[in-house]
């Protein structure tokens, strides 16, 4: 399976950071086939990123979406608008929209079964937080969320990120042993659901992933990429990641 790596720039870049994005699309040229590099801007930068990087590997995203296809939803975008603009795929659930959007796993499914509707992938994020960590909680959270979020019908279209919350932004990254727990567990659920097509759904790791430590995540089994944050906002730290995915 070809490893996938997002970039997630959540809510930074302007006009001028598409020349970023565009060292990305240039460097992935020579990757072509060995790894799948996606950058998912602000909504504000998708059209013009995806007129700037066009001949190029590089793919699209967005940052969430609305369940409806249009209506009165001020400030909203839906996953039609994504689409038209060139997005191929959308980040639904992350952790940063759970906690501070008050997200719940049935709003999450409802955003993915649009992403679907609109002919998107659909990246749903699970993932625990610290208290839940240190409670023990890691495997049953994880499971729940992943059976409240994901729709139903062939996972043709999702793809999973596992985002241990207490990870994202601190410097912290679980071991490697805890990692593989997780994604070995996150793979049996899926299996157990989806049947054969389980084992078809790439699991991308989500808590810091860096250029130092992107080669050592990217071997575990069942890890099929990253999201990754920070680091993908400068084109040569996302571009190590991406060769450490391409030889991985």
């Amino acid at each position: 399976m070809r490893h996938l790596i997002a970039g997630n720039w959540k809510m930074n870049g302007l006009a001028a950071g598409i020349e970023e994005a565009a060292a990305v699309a240039e460097g992935l040229k020579g990757l072509e086939g060995q790894v799948d590099g996606m950058i998912c801007p602000p909504a504000t930068l998708i059209a013009q990123m995806r007129w700037k990087t066009a001949k190029s590997p590089l793919l699209i995203g967005g940052q969430d979406c609305h369940p409806k296809a249009s209506g009165a939803h001020t400030g909203d975008i839906s996953a039609e608008m994504l689409k038209d603009a060139g997005a191929t795929a959308v980040i639904l659930g992350h952790c940063e929209r759970r906690t501070n959007c008050g997200e719940v796993d049935t709003t999450v499914r409802a955003k993915a079964e649009a992403a679907r509707r609109a002919g998107l992938t659909a990246i749903v994020c699970i993932g625990e937080t610290e208290s839940e960590r240190d409670a023990g909680q890691t495997l049953a959270v994880v499971g729940r969320q992943l059976a409240g979020s994901v729709p139903d019908g062939p996972p043709t279209d999702i793809v999973i990120a596992y985002e241990p919350v207490w990870a994202i932004g601190t410097g912290r990254t679980p071991s490697l042993g805890d990692i593989a727990e997780v994604h070995a567990h996150i793979r049996k659920a899926l299996e157990a659901r989806f049947g054969p097509a389980g084992r078809d759904v790439r699991i991308l790791y989500g808590g810091s992933m860096k250029p130092d430590n992107a080669a050592a995540i990217l071997k575990i089994a069942d890890v099929n990429g990253g999201l990754v944050g920070g680091a993908s906002l400068k084109s040569a730290d996302f571009l190590a990641i991406l060769r450490a995915a391409a030889g991985a």
